[in-house]
């Protein structure tokens, strides 16, 4: 307990259903020396028997009254920075979740399948079938999911011990921002969003920040990025990322004499984001990354994944690499520096993340009417886990991955065939958005986000003077291409994309003169 007159510590609260790592979270806590409590353990001592024996002595409706006594009591008066492992079910308490409100809550993931391996041989009441597993975590998902300030995923048991700093600084930061530990094979890196965080006292390295930025983001935010090594401007704009401006940066760096121990900082939106991490990759054969995203775009998708390059006249992204971020710092309050028509065309890849994702989110997207930037953490934070989670399972994008390209095929083309200067790059991915849902035979889904671009402001026809045939031909070029053809992403409901799908060339022009009408 904390003497009068001092401030309350919030303590470190570890979430997760069963099997997810709780126990060790709280050994990496011990480890980082702060004082831990068990939950299931005051459990077993108030009822003065072991966690099964009470739900049979009581039923897991008296368990569940007396655990929210005992918990809720405990998180009420918790002041020691301490750590505390609750049991998979203590979030069903409305006053567990009213306590947690001033602790920092760190929800442990582990999905259906990994939970029964790990605890298939157990003790544990309501684990009796993998398919009662199953049914039980879809139950407490949405619940976990609301409580998070910090969302670590599933992964080998030292990674809450490497994520563990990270969250402990949650409390210094300005309140609501949340944390995501972001791990793919390549790396695994803090993705951090909330609002304020460009003048937040914690920064992800020690080294030298070397900037790169464009002159309209550099002149609002850089100066809050100090101190700085040196800093590069690019222009802004989709035409300013070339490898004449990726060699024009890594000169900038070597003459201010930057070496392999310091690091790159990246603050603007995807074309800034996009060529700093080349330069990243490039300079002195690879050097850090930090993310700073300033458009809804990159907060939302191309900050994460590690996926850095420029555009060669043949095509977009056709010369790049795989490097992952050190961190990424999306400080939602610069959205508000936005034009309206920026944000909006950002919005394009909240929608379709919305539309991959299926579920819970979709209905929040599709719900949105107005962009109002500062109603939008949470849908950035989800947009960004769905984003993470993608790319953990396929790095390389030689699967699944190929999700992340709904609308992209034929959005990535119409940019091409019209020299990336008529659209900007979320309102041409708007109308690919339009020609695949055509193409997957899904017209009331497209009918629907026809509707939500029109919302928006954003195009819903191309309105350029532009040939059919420019727009193919550029289709044609598609990096990802292969000896087969053109592999589209196909998506008939939300939630349910289908990757690779060859598409007769008759249909695909048809879907395309759709946007010329």
């Amino acid at each position: 307990m904390s003497a009068a007159g001092e401030s309350r510590q919030p303590s470190i609260v570890f979430v997760g259903f069963m099997g997810a790592g709780k126990s060790t979270a709280l050994a990496a806590a011990r480890g980082e020396g702060l004082p831990t409590v068990e939950i299931d353990e005051l459990m077993e001592a108030s009822f003065g028997s072991t966690i099964p024996q009470a739900f049979e002595n009581h039923g897991e409706e008296g368990f569940r009254e007396r655990e929210s006594e005992v918990v809720g009591a405990l998180l009420e008066e918790a002041d020691d920075g301490g750590a505390i492992a609750l049991g998979g079910g203590s979030v069903l308490s409305p006053r567990i979740r009213a306590a947690m409100a001033r602790h920092i809550v760190v929800w442990l993931q582990v999905d259906a399948a990994e939970a029964w391996r790990r605890i298939a041989h157990s003790d544990r009441p309501l684990a009796s079938s993998a398919e009662s597993v199953g049914t039980l975590l879809a139950t407490r998902l949405p619940l976990y999911e609301e409580l998070a300030d910090a969302v670590v995923p599933m992964g080998d048991r030292q990674m809450i011990r490497r994520a563990l700093p990270t969250i402990r600084r949650l409390a210094d930061m300005p309140a609501g921002t949340k944390l995501l530990w972001a791990s793919a094979p390549g790396g695994e890196y803090p993705v951090l969003v909330g609002r304020g965080l460009l003048d937040a006292d914690w920064w992800p390295l020690e080294s030298r920040r070397f900037l790169v930025t464009d002159r309209s983001v550099g002149p609002i935010y850089a100066e809050r990025l100090e101190p700085l090594a040196a800093t590069a401007e690019i222009e802004a704009g989709e035409t300013a990322k070339t490898l004449t401006n990726t060699e024009k940066v890594l000169r900038a760096m070597s003459r201010e004499g930057a070496t392999r121990s310091d690091h790159v900082v990246a603050l603007g939106g995807g074309v800034v984001g996009d060529l700093a991490g080349l330069v990243g990759h490039l300079y002195q054969r690879g050097v850090p990354v930090v993310q700073v995203p300033t458009t809804l775009v990159s907060q939302v998708d191309s900050a994460y994944g590690g996926k850095v390059g420029v555009d060669l006249p043949e095509g977009k992204n056709y010369a790049g690499a795989f490097q992952q971020p050190a961190a990424v710092i999306a400080d939602v309050e610069t959205l508000a520096s936005l034009p309206p028509l920026e944000l909006a065309a950002g919005f394009v890849e909240v929608l379709k993340t919305g539309l991959l994702a299926g579920g819970a989110l979709w209905e929040r997207v599709r719900a949105i009417k107005e962009l109002n930037p500062a109603e939008l953490d949470d849908v950035i934070f989800a947009c960004a886990r769905y984003k993470c989670a993608i790319v953990a399972a396929d790095e390389r994008d030689t699967g699944l991955r190929n999700v992340l390209n709904l609308g992209h095929t034929v959005g990535h083309a119409i940019e091409s065939a019209t020299g990336y200067t008529a659209y900007r790059h979320g309102e041409a991915v708007g109308l690919g958005l339009l020609a695949a849902l055509r193409l997957s035979d899904a017209p009331a889904l497209r009918d629907e986000v026809e509707s939500v671009l029109a919302t928006h402001g954003l195009p819903t026809h191309v309105e350029v003077p532009i040939e059919v045939d420019d727009i193919i031909e550029s289709l044609g070029r598609d990096k990802k291409r292969t000896a087969a053809g053109v592999g589209f992403v196909l998506l008939s409901e939300p939630g349910e994309p289908r990757i690779g799908q060859l598409v007769d060339p008759a249909k695909v022009e048809d879907a395309v003169k759709e946007l010329m009408k």
